[in-house]
């Protein structure tokens, strides 16, 4: 008589959770499109990305605050036809880091014959208000997350190097060949942070006289549309835009020295928001707008200074001033100017998680 031995169903693998911050510009931007450094902080607003066996046997992915609910996915989590335009380009930076870190575990031998289907959570609701997205670079800190996340669950190993190489090539092919890269290292590295594209990342401290505050502007904006509006104009006018990109390079150069001075800091800050006012003046782009130059006049009469942060536009503006009554004095004339403050906290941690749970 023959006896049949029924193997065991190996236990389902556990949890696999990753957090990243979102950041704000506090220099540099554009000028780093160039090649100049920026300053960046990583704030305390934190994209959560989660992964387990899908419990379907298909892959899947959810975001609920952008309204996708187990999304059921093609074979190796490909994107599946019939999806909407506003679906596809919600998906499109996990599609690419999907992409990218299936590519390099097939490189690295790391990948299975055949792969677990995967369910994938990705919320960033921290990153948004009101269901309008604040400019925390929340693309940037969802390819971070996801790609630690991703890395563990096909049994890829990456350094910070590496994982910064391949999230910022996924969020970059994401967004059509745009950005600098800053974004995904502020949310690798989190602090307070100087980057230039292609040189190794600084970390930096804050000079404790000053503070930041983030001033709502309005409801957010594409950045790759501000970018494409200054390249036509570089296009259009290559040597007036080669004078405004010069004069934020060499305003951008002196931001690290700057923070040895608060006072310098903020002179800084005040002009580098009037050589970005100059380039939107030329290149048309609506990186400035007259809200902005309102709040950055009356930050000026309470000894402070606005400035726009990032891209510009629409999204999260920065208020810097000194520590204490200035900075109270500054906070009650936004508030009586209509301007809400988003209660942030700057320098926060980078990368968290990637580990199972």
């Amino acid at each position: 008589m023959t006896m049949r031995t029924t193997l065991p169903t190996p236990p389902p693998k556990p949890t696999i959770r990753a957090s990243a911050p979102g950041k704000l510009f506090l220099l540099g931007e554009y000028a780093v499109l160039e090649g100049a450094p920026a300053l960046l902080a990583a704030v305390d607003r934190r994209v959560e990305v989660t992964v387990d066996e899908s419990p379907t046997g298909s892959w899947q992915v959810s975001a609920s605050n952008l309204g996708i609910r187990n999304l059921v996915l093609g074979t190796d989590g490909a994107l599946p036809a019939g999806l909407t335009d506003q679906q596809r380009d919600h998906l499109r930076v996990f599609d690419q880091v999907r992409v990218a870190v299936q590519a390099a575990a097939l490189q690295a031998q790391a990948l299975p014959q055949r792969q677990t289907p995967l369910a994938i959570t990705i919320d960033s609701s921290a990153l948004s208000r009101g269901g309008h997205k604040l400019g925390l670079g929340s693309s940037a800190a969802t390819a971070t997350g996801l790609t630690v996340a991703l890395a563990r669950a096909l049994g890829l190993t990456l350094d910070r190097n590496e994982l910064f190489r391949l999230a910022y090539a996924a969020h970059r092919s994401a967004q059509n060949g745009a950005g600098s890269g800053g974004d995904v290292a502020a949310s690798v590295h989190g602090g307070l942070i100087r980057y230039a594209p292609g040189a190794a990342v600084v970390p930096l401290r804050w000079p404790e006289e000053l503070c930041i505050s983030a001033v709502v502007t309005g409801e957010g904006t594409l950045t790759t549309r501000l970018v494409g509006r200054v390249a036509d104009y570089a296009a259009e006018n290559p040597a007036r835009h080669r004078a405004d990109l010069d004069r934020l390079k060499h305003l951008a150069g002196q931001a690290e020295a700057a923070l040895a001075s608060p006072a310098d800091f903020l002179r800084l800050a005040s002009d580098y928001f009037a050589a970005l006012s100059q380039l939107d003046a030329h290149a048309q782009a609506g990186i400035v707008s007259e809200r902005h130059r309102e709040l950055h006049a009356l930050a000026r009469r309470t000894g402070g200074v606005f400035k726009t942060s990032g891209a510009g536009g629409g999204d999260v503006g920065l208020a810097f001033s000194y520590a204490g009554e200035p900075t109270e004095r500054l906070a009650g004339a936004l508030a009586r100017a209509g301007a809400a403050i988003v209660p942030l906290g700057f320098f926060a941690a980078g990368l968290q998680g990637g580990t199972a749970s």
